[in-house]
């Protein structure tokens, strides 16, 4: 039913490592191809190709489902439908800004004081273009195929560059005087095969597999016993996602209680729950969470 393209590149293991945890296993004959399929009926094909690529080739419907940068979207221009952002890498945790950036010692501030007929370095040049142009500003854009930061002052006067923390371009010298764009990583749907009510349900539904893994990640189930004139403590300590699930045991042997919690805190909480009087824990990992 649908054609899919997943990124290639610096996010590929972890799109991968994603797909495989949510029951979608992405098979291929070796790492280097770029043919691939999944053994799912909602799924006919599947690509890996370069994420600057994917926003055309969803929006033109060679592809109906994608997964590729906001960035490239918008460098694109390309006429697709988001259906939300997914964050599942160090890559994708954190948005990556596209900014403009000028020699530190430089005496501009700001976008606007650059000067008429500034010369800019980019991996983005239409979306460079189109950024100058709404502030009125002549600028002549250079194409970047790399090391874009090298580039000033000696060949281009500022650049466009892409950031998470900004560490790289102060480390080469340069201060940031503007973003132009704030980027996740995204799910994006040709606006035809969304329209389309058989494909849009399969989509969502891959959508819920994919999303139920990120909201389950870093989390564990705790379950554990406990008797009633202690249930009280033991709940204060639980950090549930909503409330935790309480059931009375057999013959009032006091409660069975289970809750979801941060994996981060299970170290402090289950000693906790021991000294607030809880018996039987037991942790258990959890695969997905759909809501």
């Amino acid at each position: 039913m649908l054609k899919l393209v997943l990124p290639k590149g610096s996010l590929e293991k972890a799109t991968l490592e994603l797909f495989e945890a949510a029951d979608l296993r992405v098979r291929r004959d070796s790492v280097v191809t770029y043919r691939a399929d999944i053994v799912d009926p909602r799924i006919d094909e599947v690509r890996i190709l370069r994420p600057q690529e994917i926003p055309r080739y969803v929006a033109e419907g060679l592809f109906d489902l994608g997964i590729t940068g906001r960035d490239w979207v918008e460098e694109t221009a390309s006429e697709v439908v988001s259906l939300g952002e997914l964050h599942y890498s160090k890559a994708t945790d954190n948005p990556v800004r596209i900014v403009v950036a000028v020699p530190a010692d430089s005496p501009y501030e700001h976008v606007a004081d650059l000067p008429q007929g500034v010369r800019v370095s980019t991996e983005y040049p239409q979306l460079t273009r189109r950024f100058f142009e709404e502030k009125g500003i002549d600028a002549d854009i250079r194409l970047s195929y790399g090391a874009t930061e090298a580039k000033v002052p000696d060949i281009v006067d500022c650049i466009v560059d892409i950031t998470e923390t900004g560490r790289a371009l102060r480390a080469a010298g340069l201060k940031i005087i503007d973003t132009i764009l704030l980027s996740y990583t995204e799910l994006i749907a040709n606006p035809a095969s969304f329209e389309d009510p058989d494909k849009q349900h399969a989509m969502r539904q891959l959508q819920t597999l994919l999303e139920g893994v990120l909201e389950a990640r870093g989390k564990v189930l705790v379950k554990l016993n406990v008797r009633a004139e202690q249930l009280d403590r033991v709940i204060d300590l639980l950090p549930a996602m909503k409330s935790p699930t309480v059931n009375e045991l057999y013959a009032g042997a006091g409660y069975a209680v289970e809750t979801v919690v941060p994996k981060a805190t299970i170290n402090v909480l289950i000693p906790a729950l021991r000294d607030a009087g809880a018996t039987d824990i037991i942790e258990l990992p959890i695969s997905k969470i759909v809501h």
